[in-house]
């Protein structure tokens, strides 16, 4: 077996491994972050259970970070006295980001990792099954539930060589990006092998499984090894290492190969992280913003090496350069060793462990600027800018031009080795990681204002008639669907509040039009509800009336958190798609007999009488949470 079958086959509680059909994992570790985290919570406290049913559960604080009101402090007041009460740690605001200190604290090889956050597969760097999920499905593993997904293929992606100077991880799995697709990745498991592997350290090998979400990937997973040995080691987690490697005639269903020494530096421009160009192609393109940071360039080797690059330098005078370290240990670490004064004398701004600008809370870019950014995501307007020009690339691309003052190959500054070991020993403080209550049952769950009651859907219709509210085009994400930001972000424990802002860049008047229609349908691409795993992205559109959702394809992520609300996830081909227009009023004569009953459901536009099909593709599972009306009523009937 390979390394990804081998973690699947010794956690498989239902299901036979074989591509396309339905399986069930157990799951050792949960993590969530706040900004998915309040909902879960809320959603595991109405199952009832006690304690937690894991062998680790982690509480982060990461996202809503910036307090401008009360509500993301009430928030996290909620979150730490929630997990003190049912068994789980909580990381506190300023600990770090969920991934990074996940990563160096609780990641262990053999075990699975589910996360209510798309880039949990960061953990994957160490040889376990990380795979980020909605947070209905993250608060049911914590109840002892299996997670349930369809076997996916397995991708080997044999990496040949070594990196030549100013070539990174991040350049890597851009290379990967630009051959593979934002869509590309979907329903597989892309395993990294070959001799390449030896010199990349897990940080590194964690930028290319964190990055693996992009590619749209169920996970992205490396073999635990002398790499991952040392890493623990370093962490004083030597006794969590255990070796776990493909045996030598393991088979793969595809096969990729990427030669390293033939990679240049590489950038995606905006606005997809699969839109990959060379570095040289652009290079002189003036830059007005560089951001350092995020869940997947925020390590202490990211920092040290912005920082080797910036020493006695300075950022140019038309260039803001904000860096975000990604866990307190880093951040203490390059305290300690004068790192973060060479970045400050270089004119950075330090902002706090956090998502922050990654995630649109703060940083938004100037009108017009190109924004350098060494994170994972560069959708339209996640910056927080409308019509934002975001570049996504490696530490060292970024900390060139941000001395530079324009796009730059890092190979044009860089003299030198820019070689770094990574420490024999990291500076191991867990005090703000909080354990839950040795009595629990004397715990008060504080909850602010904000926090409001779950809304819950009835079962499906037997037939329904319904305007369609919107269509979209392609690769639509869930950015588009419910946006973040420092505005939106702090009502995601508040539906009815968030649920003003659905659609609300791709179409302003969405909410009224749903919410005086009672409700709907929409309309979408290829790849729809890609990117973020943000259950909010389905759980307001059902708040709002939402049924169905008819689309040429859909992401995992979101089709399951569509599948957990009770909004029906219908395939449909391209001549369907463009023969139905925004509008459109279709009936669905039979519907919950035909998803009980058959793979496909009927239905025809009022207005023309033409008859369509669509394909649901559920499993008996999925089509008994569907016709309940979700996830939820069907946990109150069990």
């Amino acid at each position: 077996m390979n390394v990804a079958q081998k973690l699947i086959s010794s956690h498989l509680v239902s299901g036979d491994m074989k591509s396309g059909e339905e399986i069930a994992i157990s799951i050792d570790q949960t993590l969530t972050q706040d900004a998915t985290g309040t909902m879960a919570y809320l959603e595991f406290e109405a199952m009832g259970i006690p304690k937690v049913k894991t062998k680790l559960s982690v509480s982060y604080v990461d996202h809503n970070m910036l307090q401008t009101g009360f509500e993301n402090a009430d928030d996290h007041r909620f979150l730490q006295t929630i997990a003190a009460k049912y068994g789980i740690y909580f990381s506190k605001p300023g600990n770090g980001i969920c991934h990074q200190v996940h990563l160096e604290r609780f990641a262990k090889p053999g075990q699975t990792l589910l996360g209510s956050d798309s880039h949990t597969p960061n953990a994957s760097a160490v040889g376990m099954l990380a795979i980020g999920a909605g947070g209905l499905n993250v608060a049911l593993a914590m109840a002892g539930e299996p997670f349930f997904m369809v076997m996916p293929k397995i991708v080997r992606v044999i990496l040949k060589g070594k990196c030549r100077k100013g070539v990174t991880a991040k350049d890597i799995i851009l290379a990967v990006l630009m051959r593979l697709t934002v869509k590309g990745g979907v329903g597989k498991i892309i395993e990294y092998a070959g001799d390449g592997i030896k010199n990349l350290t897990v940080p590194e090998r964690a930028t290319i499984t964190n990055m693996g979400a992009e590619l749209g990937a169920t996970s992205s997973i490396f073999p635990s090894d002398e790499q991952t040995k040392a890493f623990l080691k370093a962490q004083k987690r030597g006794k969590d290492w255990t070796e776990l490697k493909p045996d030598a005639d393991a088979a793969y269903d595809e096969e990729v190969i990427i030669e390293l020494d033939k990679l240049v530096p590489l950038i995606a421009t905006p606005s997809s992280p699969d839109n990959v160009k060379r570095v040289k192609e652009i290079e002189g393109t003036p830059v007005r913003q560089v951001c350092i940071g995020s869940c997947v360039n925020s390590s202490y080797a990211d920092l040290m090496l912005a920082a080797k690059i910036l020493k006695k330098h300075k950022v140019h005078s038309d260039v803001s350069l904000a860096i975000s370290p990604g866990s307190r240990q880093a951040l203490r670490m390059i305290t300690e060793n004068g790192a973060l004064s060479d970045l400050v004398s270089a004119g950075a701004r330090v902002l706090e462990s956090s998502c922050g600008p990654c995630i649109g809370m703060g940083q938004a870019p100037a009108t017009g600027a190109v924004s350098l950014r060494t994170f994972n995501r560069n959708f339209p307007g996640r910056s927080g800018t409308a019509n934002d020009q975001v570049y996504l690339c490696s530490p060292l691309t970024a900390a060139v031009s941000a001395i530079t003052g324009k796009i730059t190959d890092p190979r044009d500054l860089i003299k030198g080795s820019l070689k770094l070991t990574l420490p024999e020993r990291f500076a191991i403080d867990d005090s703000m990681i909080i354990p839950p209550a040795k009595k629990p049952e004397k715990v008060t769950v504080e909850r602010g204002p904000n926090i409001k009651p779950l809304p819950v859907k009835g079962a499906l219709e037997s037939s329904l008639k319904a305007r369609v509210i919107l269509k979209t085009g392609d690769n639509i994400t869930t950015d588009d669907i419910m946006p973040a930001g420092a505005k939106i972000l702090p009502l995601r424990s508040n539906i009815p509040a968030i649920s003003e802002f659905v659609f609300s860049k791709v179409d302003p008047t969405f909410h009224s039009r749903a919410k005086s229609s009672g409700g709907g349908i929409i309309l979408g691409g290829i790849n729809y509800g890609q990117g973020s795993s943000r259950e909010h992205a389905a759980l307001a559109p059902m708040y709002l009336g939402i049924r169905i959702v008819l689309a040429k394809s859909f992401a995992r992520i979101h089709k399951d958190n569509l599948i957990n609300f009770g909004i029906l996830p219908l395939t449909v081909p391209s001549d369907v798609y463009d023969s139905i227009a925004q509008d459109a009023e279709l009936e669905f004569p039979s519907l919950a007999k035909e998803v009980k009953g058959s793979s496909e459901v009927t239905f025809k536009d009022v207005k023309t009488g033409t008859q369509y099909k669509a394909e649901h593709g559920l499993s008996e599972r999925q089509r008994k949470i569907v016709l309940a009306g979700g996830m939820l009523n069907c946990v109150k009937g069990k």
